[in-house]
């Protein structure tokens, strides 16, 4: 037993457990207090409301910022604006176990390699074709959380999404990644989510772009930043296919059947109920029926098969350290004044959004000795949503992940590619969730991560080749982001702050 920040935790044991389920977070700042006047007319539009969170300052300065632009405004969309857009209609879905219809998550549009929430049937009454977004669309998240924006490469081109997402159609194909990249910026996306009161908005609706001002700049620099947002959405395409191709072989020399078809045939199934026996002596201390699904025995059993060796992810051939930070009270500042800290909702992001800072005078020790995080580490989410993997990539390189994130830390870099594709796929995923535990939230820790199997393949030419393909992706989207920066260098210094 071991006394870590006022909790009570038991290291390395299935039942662990913390006496306080839930993080506790202090938000500071070290800036002047900020203001702003009010309307009577907007805070009776705001159902007599008067609560600062209701209204931003900022993004009243934005507008003023805009105002004082070097070049003329126009809008976003309205009849003589830069866009059209569109919503599609509510729909019932008709949910399948598989369809030749996957549809995704409007949020899902800021992934760099989104996975679909599921399947619809063709019978769903909607026009499924209506639902496809297309090439060189802007994506809009326009409920719940507003304001996240995406531009549809051929990652996303023709995938369904459902109704929450605004589609926004450029008339001029350079302000495409014009639009894009002022969205993005801090001064847009500050506009963007108030009205022109800077009240803070609850929906977008199209209607909504017409009140969104944007500076009207020369076609050169619109063309600029437009090329650079093609290229930097061409490299995460590039990095995608590379990590389908290494995906690829990883399957076909270890010869694996599709997760479908080994749930088939590992499973059986009496009076339509699934179920299945485990003999005493395989029990190890787990009685939860997650740990002994039979697919779990299945992947394994055919790696072995397969396989040169079926080791673990503990082994030290394939990792150097794998860190479980403890829970702590977090102290957030703001930009400038602490370590960027992202959490597991945005592990899957090029460039996570709403991003906090971890202020480095109150947690450095804890920083450097477990929440930093490097290139090519594998992160995987260990609560909640369980068995989400990335790769760090170069920028991310300082950064500091959530308590509820596992980090583990390749041996060489001879590994780390091989490792984070394995465990990224559908086969990799069903034996990280096989050590799930909890009665509320589940969860897995450090220890489960360890002992993770993990193939090392007969033909060392094609795992170094599957390692090699995965670092190259890394590197392609460190690419890419540096691409969107220049971008938004280039909106901030040439066209908002312009003098």
């Amino acid at each position: 037993m071991e006394a870590t920040g006022g909790y009570s935790v038991v290291n390395s044991n299935l039942a662990h457990k913390l006496d306080n389920e839930n993080t506790i977070v202090v938000e500071t700042n070290d800036i002047p207090l900020k203001w702003c006047s009010v309307s009577l007319s907007d805070v009776i539009f705001r159902g007599k409301r008067l609560e600062a969170s209701v209204f931003d300052v900022e993004a009243k300065q934005a507008r003023q910022i805009i105002k004082n632009s070097k070049f003329p405004s126009t809008t976003i969309g309205g009849e003589n604006g830069l866009t059209t857009s569109y919503t599609c209609a509510r729909f019932k879905r008709i949910w399948l176990e598989h369809s030749d219809f996957p549809i995704y998550q409007p949020s899902t549009i800021v992934d760099i390699k989104p996975k679909p929430d599921g399947y619809i049937s063709h019978l769903t009454k909607t026009n499924i074709e209506n639902l496809r977004v297309k090439k060189g669309q802007i994506l809009m998240t326009c409920s719940g959380t507003i304001g996240k924006v995406s531009y549809v490469s051929d990652t996303l081109k023709n995938k369904i999404f459902s109704h929450d997402l605004l589609r926004i159609n450029c008339k001029n194909t350079v302000d495409q990644g014009y639009v894009y990249t002022y969205l993005k910026s801090k001064v847009g996306n500050k506009i963007l989510l108030t009205n022109s009161y800077g009240a803070v908005i609850t929906h977008i609706e199209p209607e909504h772009l017409a009140t969104i001002p944007i500076p009207d700049a020369p076609r050169e620099i619109k063309e600029r930043i437009h090329n650079l947002i093609v290229q930097s959405f061409d490299l995460r395409d590039e990095s995608n296919e590379l990590i389908d191709e290494a995906t690829n072989l990883l399957i076909d020399e270890l010869k694996l059947p599709s997760i479908s078809e080994l749930k088939k045939s590992s499973a059986k199934s009496f009076a339509n109920v699934n179920a299945f026996s485990v003999k005493l002596s395989n029990l190890a201390g787990r009685v939860d029926a997650s740990y002994h699904l039979p697919i779990v025995d299945a992947i394994v059993n055919h790696l072995r098969k397969y396989a040169e060796e079926v080791t673990t992810v503990g082994d030290e051939r394939i990792s150097s350290d794998i860190i479980l930070p403890g829970r702590f009270k977090r102290v957030y500042v703001d930009e400038g004044f602490g370590r960027v800290f992202i959490g597991g909702k945005q592990l899957w992001e090029l460039d996570p959004t709403n991003k906090k800072y971890l202020s480095n005078s109150k947690h450095n020790t804890r920083i450097i000795k477990e929440l930093e995080i490097s290139e090519n580490t594998t992160l995987i989410t260990r609560s909640g949503t369980i068995g989400k993997v990335t790769m760090v990539p170069k920028h991310w390189e300082h950064w500091v992940t959530s308590e509820h994130i596992i980090r583990v830390v390749p041996s060489s870099s001879e590994i780390a590619g091989y490792l984070n594709v394995f465990l990224a796929s559908d086969y990799g995923n069903v034996l990280i969730k096989r050590f799930t535990y909890g009665s509320v939230v589940d969860e897995i820790d450090d220890n489960h991560v360890s002992q993770i199997a993990i193939p090392l393949l007969k033909n060392k030419d094609v795992q170094k080749q599957i390692n090699n393909l995965a670092l190259e992706a890394n590197q392609k989207r460190y690419e890419a982001f540096l691409l969107e920066q220049q971008a938004l260098e280039i909106m901030d210094n040439e066209v908002i702050f312009a003098k």
